[in-house]
């Protein structure tokens, strides 16, 4: 199997849209999170704004090298380099995950409080910074799978 033959991995235009729907998502869910003053109360919180800190460069620089690998038409193809960008795809899909999670719940707690704790218009803000958190993670859980099917074949 040819890399070529593996769409969603390194060096290909769905491998591009995959980055680039990453960090849109990542950097979406980093927005509705920062607009509220109050997330600093929360360790999940602060949990998902430090790892989407580090899903913004990693996933807008790999889009940047997808997109030159598709404009020179010109694959990476150095097993050592492929190994580390699907080390780097698993342990950050897992750490968005994990975000993800510890966010909505904490959401899901704060928002049956009542709204005593967090007001409407606050709680929803984060439901929607929690779900592009989950998108995030589908798509970089689509591009570490589609990275780890493509070494074998190296």
């Amino acid at each position: 199997m040819a890399m070529d033959g593996v769409p969603g991995s390194l060096g290909t235009s769905v491998g591009f849209s995959l980055r680039l729907g990453q960090t849109l998502f990542s950097c979406a869910s980093l927005l509705f999170m920062s607009l509220g003053v109050e997330f600093y109360s929360y360790t999940a919180f602060c949990y998902l704004v430090t790892i989407m800190g580090l899903v913004i460069p990693w996933s807008f620089t790999l889009a940047l090298v997808d997109g030159y690998s598709v404009l020179v038409k010109c694959p990476v193809r150095q097993p050592g380099v492929l190994v580390i960008i699907a080390a780097g795809d698993w342990v950050l899909s897992v750490l968005t995950l994990a975000a993800a999670c510890s966010t909505a719940s904490v959401v899901d707690l704060l928002f049956h409080s009542g709204g005593s704790i967090c007001s409407p218009k606050c709680c929803s803000r984060y439901q929607l910074s929690a779900a592009m958190a989950f998108l995030t993670w589908f798509l970089s859980l689509a591009s570490a799978l589609l990275n780890i099917w493509l070494l074998p074949s190296l």
